[in-house]
């Protein structure tokens, strides 16, 4: 029918993305935490999260991502390098 929105894919329409960066950004975070306070099988948990059906590489942009966020004082070229991104993406 014309002149309907189109259905959303699940609440927002774009869900995945949002849980997909929200982890990332909770994994680099807790990442932060000395390895006696770390949630670790928590974070395996939130890694196979972020795995599940995506390339490595995509995995990687977005810690990469996560952590330019957490530290915008550190040059993000260094930060990509870190997680096995090279200049193309800096």
């Amino acid at each position: 029918m014309w002149g309907l929105p189109m259905p959303k894919k699940g609440i927002t329409g774009h869900d995945d993305w949002v849980l997909t960066e929200a982890l990332a950004t909770a994994l680099v975070a807790l990442e932060q935490l000395e390895p006696k306070h770390q949630p670790s099988a928590h974070m395996d948990d939130i890694r196979k999260m972020l795995a599940n059906g995506k390339e490595p590489s995509a995995v990687s942009l977005h810690l990469a991502q996560a952590k330019c966020r957490l530290f915008p004082d550190t040059d993000p070229l260094e930060i990509y390098r870190e997680y096995g991104i090279g200049d193309e993406y800096g």
